[in-house]
């Protein structure tokens, strides 16, 4: 593990440019120009083209450098970090288990309760707000949510004559919903692992992350619940029963076993590798038993090509991984250049974020405009806020908890609905196309309907200029209501700095 005194980061950097300290930032900047060109200009969405982007802005930053062997060995430095190999290893494992839950159907059986239910059109609202929520909770993937959701509940609903505005809103709380608080999202996993306690080995475990993230969560999704179903009613163009002309089949319900199984453990036993190795095999078990998968399902071959959920689970991610690599080379370069120390002695310094909330303040604007910055692709986003509210909010002894979860809510808010650099406002847009005597609808049509956004966003300002849910880091990293009075003795002592690494 390499170590800097903040003297040797902020004073005498080992990685220089050309063009000053700010050359630290070209690739970054070209990969969010790129980001925002594909995604929202040429609306592309797909995340090797933006891996590519970010690899030509680490070349071109490359040029500037006075050292190249320095300015590839910090790249390298921020790769090989603890906190990215943990990442990588935790999305190719996520990436199976989500496949696993997508082939074996488990949206089917959400939409055979509504449809057994027999909900009316107003209420089918809510309901496609709690379904998605679900099926977004279960599978970590919020755009890979939306994408399933739109020709299932959009179309079900539009058939019995719900809002399409607030059907699409529903559609889009939920996934986002979901994405903030499943133990197996990227977000959730990048929040939490880039937060490291002080005063104890490791990173902030994601079990604990996410039973601390129910405060502001569940409440957001209660508001937002509520908020559908009166809009729902207000608004319904009829009352006749569901007539869901979707994929409706109750025998994917079984798999709500591998989903207990899965955050059970993860609760419980706070290990996430754990949670989703037993998620995997009660899934699998269960899908064997109920035959929800065959064994060429779960893992085969045919006509010389592999088939089954787990390969289809790595390979869906080795895009992520790619772009996950750029991102990593970036924070490394940004890092060995002590823009990330010089920036937070900054913020530290001032007289408004040198207190807890100030602190906070700071926190939950780097991860929303981190996340604005790079077209609401909130993973991305958090993992260059990640080094900065880790830095942050340790100077004022956070808890890394807490640190996690305003970073991720303020990215989760308004972060990830600015309309012109939103993702998924786009993708919801995009859902809402391809129906017979229905007009497609803009983002901005959809934004009034974010309502999870929103009330998170509320929450999390609360949350902030209340100080309710804040709390900081004592010994051996328990939490503590009140900040430890010898924290800022023991941290000055603590001359070295470390990276993530």
């Amino acid at each position: 593990m390499t170590t800097h005194t903040q003297s040797e980061q902020i004073g005498s950097p080992a990685l220089t440019f050309r063009i000053g300290r700010l050359g630290a930032f070209i690739a970054p900047v070209i990969f969010a120009i790129g980001t925002v060109v594909y995604f929202a200009g040429l609306q592309v969405l797909d995340l090797t083209a933006i891996a590519a982007v970010g690899f030509i802005g680490l070349f071109v930053a490359s040029s500037f450098a006075r050292s190249q062997e320095t300015y590839w060995n910090a790249a390298i430095g921020g790769i090989a970090s603890r906190t990215s190999a943990t990442l990588f290893l935790l999305m190719l494992l996520v990436g199976i288990l989500a496949q696993m839950f997508k082939a074996t159907k488990v949206s089917s059986g959400f939409v055979w309760l509504a449809q057994t239910a027999h909900v009316s059109s107003g209420v089918f609202v809510m309901i496609t707000f709690l379904i998605t929520c679900a099926i977004a909770l279960a599978t970590g993937s919020s755009l890979g949510t939306m994408f399933a959701m739109f020709p299932i509940l959009y179309a079900a609903g539009i058939a019995i004559g719900a809002e399409p505005a607030l059907l699409a809103g529903a559609i889009l709380s939920g996934a986002i919903f979901g994405d903030n608080l499943a133990p197996i999202s990227d977000t959730t996993v990048v929040s939490a692992t880039t937060q490291r306690y002080r005063r104890r080995a490791g990173l902030a475990d994601v079990g604990g992350v996410v039973r601390s993230r129910l405060r502001y969560a569940l409440p957001a999704a209660a508001i937002a619940a509520i908020g559908f179903l009166i809009a729902g009613l207000f608004t319904s163009n009829g009352n006749a029963a569901s007539e869901v002309q979707a994929d409706a089949d109750p025998t994917g319900l079984w798999m709500l076993l591998a989903i207990v199984a899965l955050i059970a453990v993860a609760f419980i036993a706070r290990d996430l590798f754990l949670a989703v190795g037993v998620g995997l095999v009660v899934g699998t078990v269960v899908a064997l038993i109920t035959g929800l998968a065959s064994p060429g399902e779960v893992l085969g071959a045919a006509d010389g090509a592999p088939t089954g959920y787990l390969t289809d689970g790595v390979t869906g991610m080795l895009p992520l991984i790619g772009l996950l690599v750029a991102v990593f080379a970036m924070i490394g370069i940004v890092e060995e250049s002590g823009m990330f120390d010089r920036i937070v002695e900054k913020i530290t310094s001032s007289v408004k974020f040198s207190t807890p909330r100030g602190a906070e303040v700071a926190m939950g604007l780097s991860g929303a405009l981190c996340t604005v910055a790079l077209a609401g692709l909130n993973g991305p986003g958090l993992m260059f806020a990640g080094p900065l509210s880790d830095k942050i909010g340790s100077a004022v002894g956070l808890h890394p908890y807490r640190r996690s979860n305003i970073m991720d809510c303020a990215a989760m808010g308004v972060g990830v609905i600015v309309p012109i650099a939103s993702t998924f406002l786009l993708v919801a847009a995009l859902g809402t196309q391809g129906y017979d005597g229905i007009e497609p609808l803009s983002v901005f049509a959809i934004l009034p309907a974010a309502f999870y956004p929103f009330a998170l966003t509320l929450i999390t300002v609360f949350s902030i200029a209340t100080g309710w849910g804040r709390r900081f880091e004592g010994e051996q990293g328990v939490e503590l209501t009140e900040p430890d009075p010898g924290w800022k003795a023991e941290m000055t002592r603590s001359v070295p700095v470390m990276h993530l690494d």
